[in-house]
């Protein structure tokens, strides 16, 4: 499921190097720490959760409302890991512009060189299917530019990827944790967290949604010569104030040769739609408006964007507090407390290479 997303302030600039080599070697210890006393999916849920990974960040040293601590501490785990991906058993691919299109090779990598168990084709469309709903079924005004995958020996995976909007000058991140993935293109979101909800959106991975995603599999089986039709038919229409979505910036011509491809691969349902390659937000966008012109099949425009914090509130808002979480993220705290006494060989070594750390 998707767990959530975070909207953060864009911030220019980078991290100062003397910072980002510090933040590496920490991370690497908070890593090893978490991997030791909880093992591997422990790490894995964590990430996935947007507010521990904006605690993290903090604890890093890095702002705390900076859409930076995103591309940062995905790259200071990414480099603290380096060399030691068959130790933890946690490996990290992609990362920020065009880092991000190697993760598929980066995933095949790690794969190969570690003799992983499992398919690295699966984690390879998890990648892509991700990024695909988050930029092309979810139209909520935010680009992707940055995408990690982590992932350990047993093929679980979390996402960590972040988009930006050039309009309102802000930066969203979603999470994504492969736990409970059943269906990609429907309710996948946990939680999105954001502090307001956009009007222009696009969300054909809504509930809601069914009929418009059944409808536009349909219609990206009809020649496209016809749907191109009906495009330039809509963008004669005046249509109801209240439609989200625009027809103003599709060109029929650019749009038919993308559903040419489509067409000839005739998918059966709206993910197969989803998976071909060049089916971009102006397609679904095209195909969802004929769905709902032609068919009175209408698309979701809410926006997935809700509130949702790590434990809630003790007066209810936004819900009553969570005690079984809070209790299980005091038990966390504490086994690691525990444990950091006991005189073992490893945590010894651990401790030891923290105690480097502060000694530079």
């Amino acid at each position: 499921m998707r767990t959530g997303t975070a909207n953060l302030p864009l911030h220019g600039g980078n991290a100062p190097a003397w910072l980002f080599s510090r933040m590496t070697k920490l991370s690497r210890e908070i890593v090893s720490l978490m991997v030791i006393e909880f093992g591997t999916g422990e790490v894995l849920a964590k990430l996935s959760d947007p507010f521990w990974f904006q605690a993290l960040g903090c604890v890093l040293g890095f702002d705390w409302h900076s859409s930076g601590v995103t591309t940062t501490v995905c790259g200071a785990i990414k480099e603290g890991l380096k060399g030691l991906e068959g130790e933890f058993g946690l490996f990290v691919a992609g990362g920020k512009g065009k880092v991000s299109r190697k993760t598929p090779d980066e995933i095949v990598q790690h794969a190969d060189r570690y003799s992983l168990d499992f398919d690295p084709q699966k984690l390879v469309y998890a990648s892509r299917m991700s990024a695909k709903v988050d930029n092309t079924a979810v139209q909520d005004g935010y680009q992707l530019y940055h995408h990690v995958l982590i992932f350990d020996r047993s093929g679980s995976w979390a996402v960590v990827q972040q988009g930006m909007n050039e309009t309102n000058h802000w930066a969203r991140r979603y999470h994504w944790l492969s736990s409970g993935v059943t269906d990609f293109v429907c309710e996948p979101h946990a939680a999105v967290c954001s502090d307001s909800r956009d009007q222009l959106v696009l969300n054909m991975v809504a509930g809601e949604a069914e009929d418009s995603r059944r409808t536009t599999a349909m219609l990206a089986s009809e020649p496209p010569e016809k749907l191109a039709k009906e495009i330039v038919r809509m963008q004669e229409l005046t249509l109801p104030s209240h439609h989200a979505v625009l027809v103003s910036d599709l060109n029929p011509r650019s749009v038919e040769r993308i559903l040419l491809k489509a067409y000839e691969r005739k998918p059966e349902d709206f993910r197969s739609l989803l998976e071909v390659r060049g089916v971009g937000a102006k397609t679904i966008r095209a195909l969802a408006m004929i769905a709902d012109l032609v068919y009175g099949s209408p698309a979701s425009t809410r926006d997935p964007a809700k509130f949702s914090f790590a434990h809630g509130g003790k007066d209810g808002y936004p819900y009553p507090v969570d005690r079984r979480n809070y209790d299980r993220s005091i038990e966390i705290i504490k086994k690691a407390v525990e444990r950091a006494k006991v005189e073992d060989r490893t945590k010894v070594d651990a401790i030891r290479r923290l105690n480097r750390f502060y000694d530079l």
